[in-house]
């Protein structure tokens, strides 16, 4: 766990994580991390949704690219007003049923109270995905799509630290492993915002324990 929790945090590849380790005595292969890594990243991202804290307000709602076999993905993803992540989602199209999808998805967080708004870009699928959304009563009815590009500002900014963490790697070499290394990067980033109840920004040690307690570690 604290080679997973390690990449999944800072900028470090395999190979700088297997000669970390060798110098604490321990020979690991950089294919064993990366193993440990596509297991446990979906599984962190699972045990830690319980604890974090309520994200309120409006949604704002942004995709980032994201090179999958030498091919663009898309990564949409949702912060509140604070910047709390309330959700993400990978996609292979950038399309209304993808926008239809990530919809459902963020309304349904468990840790999200129901947007009074909505703020996307100006991608035309998504004003027919909410109207379409909306119609299955999913969304509330007092809630209002935004396309205003300079309120979704923060999510954009917010795209900096899992692309600070996918570039150096230059890309995925598969859909699932994409899928599954994401869900790390994502959940480490939300713990490392200080959204996990008790264990505030900047607490690196607290984080830590935090990530060891959930997996049941001494």
């Amino acid at each position: 766990m604290l080679c997973v929790r390690w990449y999944l945090r800072y900028t470090l590849s395999y190979r700088d994580l297997e000669e970390i380790m060798m110098e604490r005595g321990l020979q690991i292969d950089h294919s064993t991390l990366n193993r440990w890594v596509l297991q446990y990243s979906p599984e962190l991202d699972k045990r830690i949704r319980r604890h974090l804290k309520s994200a309120k307000g409006s949604y704002r709602i942004d995709e980032t690219y994201i090179k999958v076999k030498g091919k663009w993905k898309y990564l949409y993803r949702a912060v509140d007003p604070k910047g709390q992540t309330i959700d993400f989602m990978l996609s292979a199209k950038r399309d209304r049923c993808a926008a239809k999808r990530f919809f459902r998805r963020v309304i349904q967080s468990d840790h999200a109270a129901p947007p009074y708004a909505m703020t996307v870009d100006k991608n035309p699928a998504f004003p027919i995905a909410f109207e379409e959304i909306k119609d299955e009563g999913l969304i509330p009815k007092g809630c209002k799509l935004r396309q205003i590009k300079y309120l979704n500002n923060i999510v954009e900014q917010d795209h900096r630290f899992i692309k600070r963490l996918v570039n150096p790697g230059m890309g995925f070499g598969s859909f699932w492993t994409a899928k599954n290394t994401l869900a790390g990067f994502e959940a480490m980033n939300m713990i490392r915002k200080g959204q996990v109840r008790g264990v505030p920004k900047g607490d690196i040690l607290g984080q830590a324990n935090f990530v060891s307690n959930v997996f049941g570690l001494v």
